[in-house]
């Protein structure tokens, strides 16, 4: 039998430290676990990919919301807080992702002052003995509980063509450091991502956009009691560039190409390089032994193995809307909300 004793043993772990691992810590906090029984693990504690590699997107929720997720839990202190761009902001408007991202930088700092962090990766997970160890780089950690929040990576497609990344894509001003202006480029998507895309590169000198698309365009629509599409709908500032400039006039360096049509084969061999807005996948990063798969999780609860919980964009919750539209919620406000419905299962599911 492994020896619980000798190493670092906590009541919890939260493993990332991106937005829904910071909200987890939150929780755990208000829900009054102690401060020395929770471990935090993440490589960097910079916001997670928000605070590495999206913070010059212009995002699709309204400040209004980022607001009321910032106030939700009173371990966020908030109160506390310097003046926040933020807190500038026209409410009604999505705003860049860089102004949540300061804030929330803050509150990290913070709960690293509070909480037993480690700055490390980790390696694999498994179970004993009612104890999950989870394996660093150097040592082993020990939790009666853990919560997954590490994240999703974008998806791609298999391609002979260069792929510019995602990440570099959605930021006008890594972007205008290639040079583009001889390159036709197939954006792949009709998402918020790809909408994103778009725009940058019609904003700079890129030679030509062929953009290969299933769908039609989807907009968010918005109710008293409800926003149909809230999560494949496109909002604020890519709902009014997509009306304009996909469902209205394309732009002369702009053509669209259904991914059935006879001439996408021949419409993707004239591009030079390809970017691919297709959604994100869970990033498995962790071995789960002695599971050679990664573990399915349950998307009404969270829910992966007795003391083993999912949280956040590789995990999101299924929602249905009163029309009977299935999603899955992401954001930050939603991340939250879910964990008021599921922390308290996740108290008492333990192995």
């Amino acid at each position: 039998m492994l020896n619980v004793i000798a190493m670092n043993r906590f009541d919890w772990c939260v493993v990332g430290a991106g937005p829904a691992g910071i909200s987890a810590i939150g929780k755990l906090l208000d829900e009054g676990v102690s401060t020395k029984k929770i471990a935090w693990i993440d490589p960097l504690f910079n916001v997670g990919d928000l605070g590495s590699k999206w913070q010059r997107v212009h995002g699709n929720t309204k400040v209004k919301y980022l607001k009321l997720f910032l106030s939700h839990c009173n371990s966020f202190d908030i109160a506390e807080a310097p003046r926040f761009k933020l807190y500038s902001l026209n409410e009604h408007k999505a705003c860049l992702l860089a102004d949540i991202v300061e804030p929330l930088a803050w509150i990290t700092q913070r709960f690293i002052k509070r909480v037993n962090p480690f700055t490390d990766t980790v390696h694999s997970l498994s179970h004993n003995n009612h104890h999950w160890y989870l394996e660093l780089a150097k040592q082993t950690i020990v939790a009666n509980q853990v919560i997954l929040a590490t994240g999703s990576i974008p998806k791609t497609l298999p391609s002979n063509k260069p792929v510019i990344p995602l990440d570099v894509a959605m930021n006008d001003e890594k972007l205008a450091q290639l040079d583009l202006s001889q390159q036709t480029i197939g954006v792949y998507g009709s998402s918020h991502s790809a909408i994103v895309v778009m725009k940058n590169l019609l904003d700079g000198k890129v030679k030509k956009v062929v953009n290969f698309y299933r769908q039609p365009i989807k907009y968010a629509l918005f109710f008293d009691e409800f926003i149909l599409f809230d999560n494949t709908g496109l909002k604020d500032y890519a709902a009014d560039w997509a009306r304009e400039h996909i469902d209205g006039q394309w732009p002369d360096r702009l053509e669209r190409v259904h991914c059935a049509s006879d001439d996408k084969d021949q419409k993707l061999e004239q591009c030079d390089s390809v970017i691919f807005c297709i959604g994100f996948e869970k990033r498995d990063q962790i071995k789960l032994s002695p599971y050679k798969h990664s573990l399915p999780y349950n998307e009404g609860n969270g829910i992966i193995a007795p003391g083993l919980f999912g949280l956040g964009i590789a995990y999101p919750c299924r929602v249905t809307d009163p029309f009977g539209n299935v999603e899955h919620n992401v954001g930050l406000n939603k991340f939250m909300c879910h964990l008021d419905h599921v922390l308290p299962i996740w108290l008492q599911y333990k192995a």
